[in-house]
């Protein structure tokens, strides 16, 4: 496969529909309100309704709970309309137009990849986990080098507390993202 393409491709029903090439991916992760869309099945476990769908998005954008009705509609049309079959026909969702029901498929993994998932502190995970091994290493070469302050403690006792940091941020990160994990694992689960 071209460099250009990802190594993934897109799985529904164990048919392979097509491949998604990055500027693919971008494309559909251009517009806010499939991105959304994304976020909000990915934070959902199962299926959700598009009223529930268009309400929680609608509720977003404004700010008001329960969001004006006017805004509401426009979110359930453009979604019903547009975005929902687009995601669908890529394999990201599947949509029942008939029945107005939606839930993420495995592919969305593939999508996720290109999106930033911001923490509490307003900065990516990646950035988080980054900092918190440069400012880790920091303390530990400052205690081993003799460094005023930092060296008073035992390095290993430094090193200790830079693990645990991790150990307490993968845990927050896990819970912050329970029900993705919950629904991999499920899926996983009734593969076997």
């Amino acid at each position: 496969m071209p460099s250009s393409r990802l190594a993934i491709a897109v799985m529904t029903g164990g048919l392979t529909r097509r491949s998604m090439t990055e500027c693919q991916i971008h494309g559909l992760l251009a517009n806010e309100r499939r991105r959304a869309v994304i976020e909000r099945l990915d934070a959902s476990p199962g299926t959700v309704t598009v009223r529930d769908l268009s309400t929680a998005i609608a509720e977003a954008e404004t700010g008001q709970s329960p969001p004006p009705a006017r805004v509401r509609e426009s979110v359930y049309t453009s979604l019903h309309q547009t975005h929902l079959p687009k995601l669908d026909a890529v394999g990201v969702v599947e949509y029942d137009r008939e029945r107005s029901l939606v839930h993420v498929r495995p592919a969305v993994r593939q999508v996720d990849r290109h999106m930033d998932v911001l923490n509490g502190l307003g900065i990516t995970w990646g950035e988080y986990y980054r900092g918190l091994g440069v400012f880790g290493l920091v303390l530990v070469v400052g205690a081993l080098t003799g460094l005023p302050i930092v060296s008073l403690v035992d390095p290993l006792l430094v090193a200790s507390g830079a693990l645990a940091a991790f150990a307490v941020s993968g845990a927050a990160q896990l819970w912050n993202d329970r029900w993705r994990v919950r629904r991999t694992v499920e899926g996983i689960l009734r593969r076997r």
